[in-house]
């Protein structure tokens, strides 16, 4: 197998950072030297990595992504192969993605789907939560065989989307109990749907029908009350682990610090658009613009203080991890879906190449440490969700780095960085004071010197175990 030396570099993890070279043979890493050890050692890499003056991180670790989903009469617009080139592209090496079950269908007949869908197709590594959007006997069963053989341990349920992936408190309570049992993971969208559908029907009926009304229909207080029901449903069901995904809302955040405080199982993520992107500022753009920024739970005003809530979370360890929700459509025919009618425009945001970068901005900022950078983008993710040799360098791990040099910049943009697979950046001309220099996924180099030079098919399935981060 062939050898790799990064050296010269600072090594930064969640605990600390340190001068040290990493030493890579094959697809894993093998050594953490003290600099100029290799050379007194007598080791000499088959290829070596110059690391001087820049920051040597592990590969960033998205636990939402939603490659190829089907949403309102279309699907998002990068599949697998574009979808894990652009995350290469943002030091992402490796994404966790949602297979769907819907009422009526077999959980083992959509995972299979989903499987054919990324298999040969990615760049990096990847694995899968499952979505329930049918919750009974059938599924139920189909979770502990997931769990027990598939390597799939996390599970997705709804409280908005009535119709479509909805359920109802019984139904989460069934599945909470069963997800007890296993030791699984639920993961939550917590909005409360049926009110939320009352809003937009009054909305669409008094002709408010541009984007932002997206945003002004799914309040606040209906993302913190689904969060609270959902928390009173995991204590009831024996302290199961619960996931709040895509926070973004003050109340929300206070709901799962107090679970925290009880000592209960409850963590939550946020997503970058969360942390930079407002209601006034984007949503509410003239005309149609504002569809490029639906996304569910919406965004939040700036006249609040959400963002700086947000932010403290992270700070704090309320919440635990960042990830993106990347879910991206264009918005010629896609976005445009919802002309003269908000509730039609297909939800999500493209971001997975550019959390990494977003996120370290926190840390120029001065909103967050490095360190705490590489916990929510790489370790904890990889912890929360059972990815055993990923998010850390260390001995033993997968060889998945990022070099980051934090003395250049890079410019978002449609015409400057940008490689997801739309017509438009939701983070157009934002500026970033650090650049991705080199991607290592397994030992294998996939980005260098401003150019992808990975292959299609080298990402693998990861089966994941259950989740270490448990109280």
């Amino acid at each position: 197998m062939s050898t790799t030396l990064i050296h010269g570099g600072t090594v930064i993890s969640a605990v600390g950072r340190r001068e040290a070279d990493v030493l890579i043979d094959g697809e894993k890493i093998v050594a953490i030297l003290a600099p100029g050890q290799a050379t007194s050692m007598g080791i000499v890499a088959d290829r070596t990595v110059d690391a001087t003056g820049k920051y040597v991180v592990p590969g960033g670790v998205d636990v939402h992504t939603h490659m190829e989903l089907p949403f309102g009469g279309t699907e998002a617009s990068d599949t697998f192969e574009t979808g894990t080139r652009a995350a290469a592209w943002g030091g992402v090496t490796t994404i966790v993605d949602f297979a769907v079950q819907n009422t009526g269908f077999s959980v083992q007949d959509q995972l299979a789907v989903w499987h054919e869908k990324a298999a040969g197709n990615c760049a990096i590594d990847y694995g899968f939560h499952q979505i329930i959007g049918g919750v009974d006997d059938e599924s139920l069963k189909a979770m502990t065989y997931l769990v027990d053989n598939e390597g799939i341990t996390s599970f997705k349920l709804f409280m908005a989307y009535p119709g479509v992936l909805y359920s109802d408190d019984g139904q989460i309570l069934r599945a909470m109990q069963n997800a007890s049992e296993s030791g699984a993971m639920i993961m939550m969208h917590a909005e409360n749907g049926i009110a939320i559908d009352v809003l937009v029907a009054q909305s669409l009926a008094r002709g408010d029908t541009d984007p932002k009304f997206h945003s002004l229909t799914r309040p606040a207080e209906l993302e913190s009350e689904a969060t609270h029901r959902a928390i009173q449903l995991s204590k009831v069901a024996g302290n199961v682990p619960l996931y709040i995904v895509h926070m973004s809302a003050s109340g929300a955040l206070e709901e799962v610090a107090a679970a925290q405080h009880a000592g209960l199982n409850v963590f939550a993520e946020t997503c970058p658009q969360y942390l930079y992107l407002t209601l006034e500022d984007h949503l509410a753009q003239p005309g149609f613009e504002g569809a490029k920024w639906v996304c569910s739970t919406p965004l939040r005003t700036k006249h609040e203080h959400h963002q700086a809530d947000l932010w403290k979370g992270l700070r704090m360890n309320e919440l635990a991890v960042v990830s993106t929700d990347h879910c991206p459509f264009c918005f010629k025919d896609q976005k445009e879906l919802g002309l003269g009618n908000f509730s039609k425009i297909p939800n999500g945001i493209g971001g997975v190449e550019h959390r990494m970068e977003l996120i370290y901005q926190g840390v120029v900022l001065g909103e967050i440490s490095l360190e705490r950078w590489v916990e929510t983008c790489c370790t904890t993710p990889a912890r929360m969700f059972g990815l055993e040799h990923k998010g850390v360098i260390e001995p033993g791990a997968d060889a998945d780095i990022l070099v980051w040099d934090p003395n250049r910049t890079t410019k978002i943009g449609i015409n400057d960085k940008h490689h997801m697979n739309m017509d438009h950046s939701a983070y157009e001309g934002f500026e970033i004071d650090g650049k991705v220099d080199t991607v290592i996924s397994r030992g294998t180099v996939v980005i260098e010197n401003d150019t992808y030079v990975g292959t299609k098919g080298h990402g693998k399935f990861v089966k994941r175990g259950l989740s270490t981060y448990l109280h």
